[in-house]
Parts: structure tokens; C-alpha cells; sequence
């Protein structure tokens, strides 16, 4: 459905919303992107109330920005918002990119899945062909990356939610016989990838799960970034987990589909996350 946003653009004034919002390196990275390609480019970070998403959202519209980057925790709101999805975010029943089209509709569409894959393929190098996975978390993130996860031919996929109802509502998305879902105090056994999708470490939290999911060749995964390793992944480490990554090179490579949808051109995401990576830590 990529032809639901072949719609002239004529506004280059951007967003990202979410809340909180004041952490998100979003405006940085698609600066970056439109240097690239000499785009002059307006781009803001926007904390909306969550009683007034959809308020929020018409209001910027209204204003003239061409879209929308969405974060934690609207991105099931947005797809509700939205006029026509793209199959992805039809896939997911969740949207983190919204583009208003120059008849009022307001398009969605979720680039997540596509970004946490080609930073976990490329330029983690590492493939989930044939892995037992732990996703942790069952919100907007988590159904995001679920279909391309499940797009390669993995060994398993445990899901796991504090409100165990949610893991199993994803699990209904996910329509395959290698999911199965538990509560975090019946997970058993060791995964050679975890992922937190959960927003504990927004807060320096953690899920209440045991540390025995880790073996010493776990790639423990966090979708949260920060400018210090998050508290999952010191935690993960500590468990005697191999590796332990945050997603940063996720939020770029996402953000340069989203780039794509508005604006059809696809910056160099390397450089970006290089320059971050210099000074986030």
C-alpha cells in the first residue's frame, strides 16, 4: 500500500510525539537525514497530553506539518486515528509514522518492524534464523517488530507482558504456531535473544522476570536508548548475557523509512548512528 503516500509535498515542517518526550533524539536524526540532501527541514519534539492524542494531533495538522513520527504511548492510538494504514501497520494494529495528505486523510504507517531488523541484520551483523526469542512487552513497540520477527524462519517466540491478557491479545496478531505466551513468573528456559519492549527503562526499571532467561551466548536487546547503557542492559550483562544493545540504530533506521515515506529518500543511516553513537556515550 506504499501508493497511499505518493501525494505531492509541500511543507517541511516535522514531528516527533510522544510522552514524555524531551529524551528523544528524533529532531537530530532527521536533521542529519535532510542535510543529507540539502532538504531544509523543521523538525520539533512535541510532548502531547494522552487525554488529547487526537486533539493534539489534528491541531498540528491543521498547522501545515507534513507528518508525524509517534512514540510510546500513542502508537495503538495512531493507528486508530488514522484514515488508511499501510499493510505493515495494519499487520501490527499499530502505527508510529502518520503523513497528512493534502485531502485532510491522515495516513499511517509503522516502520519499527523494518528498522529493528536492519539494525539487528546489518549493522548488528547478527542473525535470528532458527533462535528461541523472548519478547517482553506487548504495547506498541512490541507489535511493531513482531511480523518481521516472525518473518524469518526463528526457532520459537515466548511473549511476555505484565498484564498477561496483552501478551496473549498480540499473540492473536501473530497467527503462527511458534508463539507461545506466559506470565513473566512462568517463564522458563534460556533465549538466545531477549528483547525488552516494555518502557521500564524510560524510568531505570526493570521487568520482574528472572535472570536465568540469559546464557552466555544471549543477545539481550533493549528498544529504549539512552546516553548510558539502560538498566535492562546492565542487567542482562550481569546475568552473563553475551552482548547487550540499546535501540538506537533501530530509532535511526526506522526514522530513515519514515524519512523515505515523506519525503522518497533514503539518507545514509551509518554516519547518522556513528555520529550519535560519538555523542550519546
Amino acid at each position: 500500500m506504499n501508493d497511499i503516500f505518493n501525494f505531492e509535498k509541500t511543507v517541511s515542517r516535522c514531528a516527533v510525539v510522544g510522552h514524555p518526550i524531551g529524551h528523544s533524539q528524533s529532531p537530530r536524526i532527521h536533521d542529519a537525514f535532510a542535510r543529507q540532501f540539502g532538504i531544509t527541514l523543521d523538525y520539533e519534539a512535541i510532548d502531547l497530553d494522552p487525554i488529547a492524542f487526537e486533539q493534539g494531533v489534528h491541531h498540528l495538522q491543521a498547522g501545515g506539518l507534513l507528518g508525524l513520527n509517534v512514540t510510546i504511548p500513542f502508537k495503538e492510538a495512531a493507528r486508530r486515528l488514522s484514515d488508511e494504514v499501510s499493510e505493515r501497520a495494519a499487520l501490527a494494529g499499530a502505527v508510529n509514522t502518520l503523513s497528512f495528505s493534502q485531502h485532510g486523510q491522515i495516513l499511517g504507517d509503522n516502520t519499527d518492524g523494518i528498522g529493528f531488523m536492519k539494525d539487528l541484520e546489518r549493522n548488528l551483523d547478527s542473525s535470528i534464523a532458527g533462535a528461541e526469542i523472548l519478547l517482553i512487552g506487548a504495547g506498541g513497540a512490541a507489535r511493531g517488530i513482531l511480523h518481521p520477527i516472525l518473518s524469518r524462519n526463528i526457532g520459537r517466540l515466548v511473549l511476555t507482558n505484565r498484564t498477561l491478557s496483552r501478551a496473549e491479545d498480540l499473540a492473536i496478531l501473530a497467527k503462527g504456531a511458534k508463539v507461545q505466551t506466559c506470565a513473566f513468573e512462568d517463564i522458563s528456559g534460556s533465549f538466545d535473544l531477549v528483547i525488552n519492549a516494555t518502557a521500564t527503562s524510560l524510568t531505570g526499571g526493570l521487568p520482574d522476570i528472572s535472570n536465568q532467561v540469559f546464557h552466555p551466548r544471549s543477545i539481550a536487546y533493549d528498544l529504549a536508548y539512552s546516553d548510558q547503557p539502560t538498566a535492562f542492559m546492565r542487567w542482562a550483562m550481569s546475568a552473563g548475557a553475551a552482548s547487550a544493545v540499546d535501540g538506537l540504530g533501530m530509532l535511526v533506521e526506522q526514522a530513515a523509512e519514515s524519512f523515505w515515506i515523506w519525503h522518497q529518500k533514503r539518507p545514509d543511516t551509518g554516519v547518522v548512528i556513528d555520529e550519535l553513537r560519538s555523542g550519546v556515550r
